[in-house]
């Protein structure tokens, strides 16, 4: 990987990983274009290619923990001091309207990420294998799922009542969005367009949505991207350090701005616009499969 492969990438993972339009799909076509790892065996070039993706995305993680940094703090605070009440037996008063609470609002948030977080962790460990293979870098795969997250998230913008907000998130909207996440395991599905899909059919509103989305994702993608470091140091060519480095900096201030960019448009606007490109690119994608313009599988 050159230095330049590592920007461009890093610049893709950035603007790709928080809008819902899948940072997979739009890596994977970068890599070819870029002919990253060209002329490696086709599996030992998928594996280095979720090396480098997962690595990128530790940029974009930074870029969530500082963009939340301060109601990560609170989260955690809370976590802790509500808990150490919990076992000296003091309950805390935090509701609006002054009842007792064993938890606070930011606490219980502390739970709802945890319990979201589960099912991705169990389903990425059980289907490590063909996450890392040639199977996840499928464009009819890629392109398939475009597609259909594309009209679950119409049906999502269609059902969803969007009255629910951060302070009345629960266990429901734990599991829908936790489980919804591990569509992201499927190249083209997007985290961010599968949770924020979760979080609408579960009554949330846009930036609701999209906010739990993004915390939601720190544990599964810090795991991930430290489990393929930890690992990408024997599948990456001698030299990729540097660039990957570069490339993970590129992806933390290129991902910083697509959030505060996403937060602030979901405010006042749907997801149509994505819903529609992701349709495009999607059909596109298909079109040149069925015309042989393009090969499905990484060679």
């Amino acid at each position: 990987m050159t230095l330049l492969q590592a920007i461009i990438l890093g610049i893709v993972q950035g603007l790709t990983e928080f809008i819902p339009v899948s940072s997979t799909a739009h890596l994977v076509f970068a890599s070819r274009a870029l002919g990253l790892f060209a002329g490696v065996d086709g599996s030992l070039r998928a594996e280095q290619t979720t090396a480098s993706i997962a690595v990128l995305q530790l940029g974009t993680l930074l870029a969530v923990l500082i963009y939340f940094a301060s109601d990560i703090l609170k989260i955690a605070r809370a976590f802790v001091v509500d808990h150490l009440a919990l076992i000296t037996g003091r309950h805390r008063v935090s509701s609006a309207d002054g009842s007792d609470q064993r938890l606070s609002p930011d606490a219980w948030l502390g739970w709802l990420i945890i319990i979201g977080s589960i099912p991705v962790a169990v389903v990425g460990l059980l289907f490590k294998k063909q996450i890392e293979g040639t199977f996840t870098k499928n464009l009819w795969v890629i392109a398939t799922m475009m597609i259909v997250i594309a009209i679950l998230l119409a049906f999502a913008e269609l059902a969803g009542k969007q009255k629910r907000t951060m302070e009345q998130l629960g266990i429901f909207d734990a599991i829908a969005v936790g489980f919804a996440q591990c569509l992201a395991l499927i190249p083209g599905s997007s985290r961010s367009g599968s949770t924020i899909m979760a979080g609408l059919f579960a009554g949330e509103v846009r930036e609701t949505a999209a906010r739990f989305s993004f915390l939601l994702s720190i544990p599964a993608v810090l795991a991930s991207g430290l489990l393929e470091m930890r690992e990408a140091m024997h599948k990456l060519p001698p030299g990729s350090t540097l660039s990957l480095f570069v490339g993970t900096l590129v992806s933390a201030v290129v991902g910083y701005a697509s959030i505060w960019f996403l937060l602030r448009f979901l405010r006042t606007h749907s997801t149509g616009i994505f819903i529609g490109y992701r349709l495009i690119i999607g059909g596109l994608i298909l079109l040149g499969l069925w015309g042989g313009y393009i090969s499905a599988a990484v060679k």
